[in-house]
């Protein structure tokens, strides 16, 4: 059925797509009308009942969002540094308390008390002043410490956009075979979490006949932690672009799709205002700069829903449809938007691709270790005396990084989740052992992922924060897989019995849990939630043995 509705939504393309006329539907009350919802349906041609699930499953079109003007992080960063009460309380000052809502997350997690407001992300000290922020007097962008250790690949300077987009020019006269044969020699491998090679992607995507093809940038891999993306689209926009553009060549396509958070806006007009200037400049469109080459851009704002971090989730999403993970085979390379040849890569990944192919992929390839080449960005959150984002070469001892870079803990620190929810939970007396590449953490037990790093305070209880990632998941589970939808609810569900009564957890039935999520969930949310369960399990047993049988 969903491929049908694929071809359905196809007809009109991405210019007059499902998904962006639900998002404008909702933009006055927070949710879809249910006579326009039927009115879209006639419209695309597409039955009722799949209309109503897109619009019940989106955090920013579901009926529980009707009427909220001002949202509060709920993410993990901002649970653990303790900050979100004290704003909840201020806010409800200002507001009716049914207007105010949640978002998860707003990348604010280097100053905390974050809050979205009116089409503006706010933190910090932003809440006291928070009446002139309401008169429309007060909007500000957030600053961060950024810098790098080793090879300035994704914070080097910006040198304007003639002289950047000269390698574009020198790229269009190359055949895209030679780009994509850089590409392989430099190992750039995914960033998002997986490390899956890019080049593999795009030259499996060239060989898959097709007259349309589509390369989707994924910015809704919203990890809570994890400001890196957000980094590159408000601050190097250019370079995510240019990626794309350079990507497009190589793999044989016309257009790109920017599928951006929505709890981003800032990122989003600032990529809508780089695509203005690089298109006026001739970078962008038809012909580009006389070589034959087409290439165009589709800017999407998503509608709150972690799961869309998952491209084939992601896929469905742009079609329209409720954002369930698909079955693979077939993979996106081959079947994808629209069910054409589709390269899905996450923003870090693609910026990247602009470096390789100016400097070489043997330069590439020779920062970092092993089959982790490059360098990686890392997200430090409130908790350090220097929090900001980081680049340095893959391969840096992970303590480099924590004290050197990041200064330390402010207080005494237990463990870092590092990777976003599915990644490893690290006690902080396993630092010495990792070094920031993908072979490191995946030995010792751990997923890089993101590199977004949230830490766990001494005094924060570790079954709490357990039963913290089980409600993140159950509620953003997209429900297709019995797993991940049941399991997640009925770990949470056991973990807050524990703690709220004379309850003890049976551990063979958790660990029968645990094992179910992870070999029978059809994607990472549900497969990946166990790793930092056995995380905490394996090293934080005393603290837990009290919530078990």
């Amino acid at each position: 059925m969903s491929k049908n509705i694929g071809y359905l939504s196809g007809r009109k393309g991405l210019d007059d797509n499902l998904f962006e006329a639900l998002g404008r539907a909702a933009e006055q009350q927070g949710t879809v009308a249910p006579e326009e919802m039927k009115r879209l349906a006639e419209e695309f041609l597409i039955g009722d009942a799949n209309v109503y699930g897109s619009v019940t499953f989106y955090d920013f079109l579901r009926p529980e969002n009707q009427g909220k003007k001002v949202y509060v992080c709920n993410g993990t960063a901002c649970m653990t540094a303790g900050t979100q009460d004290a704003l909840r309380e201020k806010l409800a000052g200002q507001f009716p308390a049914n207007e105010i809502g949640e978002m998860c997350c707003l990348g604010r997690c280097h100053e905390n008390h974050a809050f979205h407001y009116a089409g503006n992300n706010y933190s910090g000290d932003a809440i006291g002043q928070i009446a002139e922020i309401k008169s429309g007097k007060k909007e500000r962008m957030d600053n961060y410490r950024v810098a790098h250790h080793g090879t300035p690949v994704l914070t080097a300077e910006f040198p304007g956009l003639e002289l950047y987009y000269q390698l574009l020019k020198e790229g269009l006269k190359k055949s895209p075979e030679a780009l994509l044969e850089e590409l392989k020699i430099s190992g750039l491998r995914g960033r998002g979490g997986a490390g899956f090679p890019m080049a593999f992607k795009l030259e499996s995507c060239r060989n898959t006949p097709g007259d349309t093809k589509f390369l989707v940038c994924n910015a809704d891999e919203g990890d809570p932690g994890a400001y890196s993306d957000r980094y590159i689209m408000e601050q190097r926009p250019h370079s995510l672009l240019l990626g794309m553009l350079l990507g497009g060549y190589m793999m044989g396509a016309r257009m790109g799709v920017l599928y951006i958070r929505g709890e981003y806006p800032e990122s989003i007009r600032i990529m809508e205002n780089a695509l203005t200037a690089a298109r006026e400049a001739g970078y962008i469109g038809e012909n580009i700069l006389g070589s034959g080459f087409s290439f165009d851009f589709k800017v999407i704002k998503a509608q709150g829903a972690y799961i869309c971090g998952e491209e084939t989730a992601l896929l469905e999403s742009l079609e329209g449809q409720r954002p369930e993970v698909r079955v693979r085979p077939p993979y996106p390379t081959q079947q994808g938007l629209f069910n054409q040849p589709t390269v899905v890569n996450n923003v870090e990944t693609l910026a990247c691709v602009p470096w390789v192919l100016q400097h070489g992929g043997a330069k590439f390839a020779a920062i970092g270790r092993g089959k982790s080449t490059g360098t990686k960005l890392l997200s430090l959150d409130g908790h350090f005396n220097k929090p900001g984002l980081y680049e340095v070469d893959m391969g840096t001892p992970l303590k480099t990084a924590i004290e050197d870079l990041g200064g330390g803990f402010r207080h005494p620190m237990k463990a870092m989740h590092i990777g976003g929810p599915l990644g490893g939970l690290v006690p902080v007396d396993k630092i010495p052992d990792l070094t920031v590449d993908f072979e490191s953490f995946h030995q010792n037990g751990f997923l890089l992922g993101h590199a977004s790093v949230v830490c766990l305070p001494e005094d924060f209880p570790i079954v709490k924060y357990l039963e913290h990632l089980f409600e993140f998941t159950a509620h953003e589970s997209c429900g297709k897989c019995f797993p991940c939808r049941l399991g997640s609810t009925r770990g949470k569900e056991m973990l807050h019995k524990a703690q709220a009564e004379d309850y003890k957890i049976d551990r063979a039935l958790f660990d029968d849990l645990v094992e179910t999520l992870e070999l029978g969930s059809l994607c990472a949310l549900g497969g990946g939630l166990p790793l930092p369960v056995k995380n905490a399990l394996m090293y934080f047993e005393g603290e837990l043995k009290g919530y078990f049988r």
